[in-house]
């Protein structure tokens, strides 16, 4: 079997949440952690720059997970660079930079891709300006696409409908929407991610209001984010390295993964948000390592630097 995995002693932090609790608490219990498996030391020399996904993997919703403030401050110190590479498009840089830092992590706007801002990119590159929009989204959307003026709001008379995750979505956005694509408008995702990990659960995503306008319009959208890899590829220029030379860390197999094996990067699989270990070991999609938490990533970096 191509996946392998490293063992880590898991954060009673975490036990908030009952599924977290009932995957780990054997871990817990025995309060002992593993020996890191040598291959991970092994594949850490490959490894110039590292691409993070932030839910899931750094925190859940408002509270950090185990040691992601200590391995970025490590990274920083070692000068190993890194970017972060969310799927998410409900904050702007900014206001993912000012979270992060309420955790303790210090990430300049710049190095924080969304897709959001990867959306607004790709639909520059093909339509003109003065395009009538529609956006189904949070204002984070909002103001990526219609910044600078390039792109015109528009209602059910848009040339292109986008969305992403909408935590203030009703039927009237729906209804819009639905008519628009209908008449013959572009729809453009920012992902189809279907659920969010918070510290409350799973909670619908972008991929579930795509789901209710496929429904609506016999219609399918291009899809923008991961695990489509024109982020991971940003994410390697970014950086000044190739793509095989990045290391993704993602919490889901079907976009994080995914993504980084479609752009050639090496993959690791952290079991702190969407997907299992389970999953990993049964699925198509095999990344090149399954962690339990970014503890275990943290170790490899201080041993390999010691």
């Amino acid at each position: 079997m191509s996946v392998w995995r490293a063992r880590s002693f898991r954060y009673a932090m975490l036990g908030q949440n009952d599924d977290v609790v009932n995957r780990w608490d054997v871990r817990i219990a025995n309060g002992m952690r593993s020996v890191i498996d040598e291959r991970l030391r092994a594949l850490w020399p490959r490894v110039r720059a590292i691409a993070f996904d932030m839910d899931g993997v750094l925190y859940r919703g408002e509270q950090p997970l185990p040691a992601a403030a200590g391995l970025v401050g490590e990274l920083q110190q070692r000068g190993i660079g890194f970017v972060m590479v969310t799927n998410n498009a409900t904050k702007t840089p900014e206001e993912y930079a000012a979270k992060l830092a309420r955790m303790g992590m210090t990430v300049p706007p710049e190095r924080i891709v969304t897709s959001a801002v990867a959306t607004r990119d790709w639909m520059r590159q093909r339509y003109e300006r003065g395009t009538r929009v529609y956006v189904l989204g949070m204002p984070a959307l909002e103001q990526a696409v219609y910044e600078g003026g390039y792109f015109q709001p528009a209602g059910r008379d848009a040339d292109v409908v986008v969305n992403g995750a909408d935590f203030t979505l009703t039927y009237e956005k729906l209804k819009i929407a639905t008519l628009a694509i209908r008449r013959g408008a572009d729809w453009v995702a920012t992902n189809a991610d279907r659920t969010l990990p918070t510290e409350e659960g799973l909670l619908p995503g972008s991929g579930a209001i795509v789901a209710a306008l496929q429904a609506a319009t016999d219609r399918s959208p291009v899809v923008i984010g991961k695990p489509e890899p024109a982020m991971i590829f940003r994410a390697a220029e970014l950086l000044g390295v190739a793509p095989e030379e990045l290391l993704v860390v993602g919490d889901r197999l079907d976009t994080d993964v995914l993504a980084g094996k479609r752009a050639g990067a090496l993959t690791a699989l952290v079991l702190t948000g969407v997907s299992t270990e389970q999953d990993a070991a049964s699925g198509s999609v095999q990344p090149d390592a399954v962690i339990d938490d970014l503890s275990v990533l943290l170790d490899t970096v201080r041993g390999a630097s010691s």
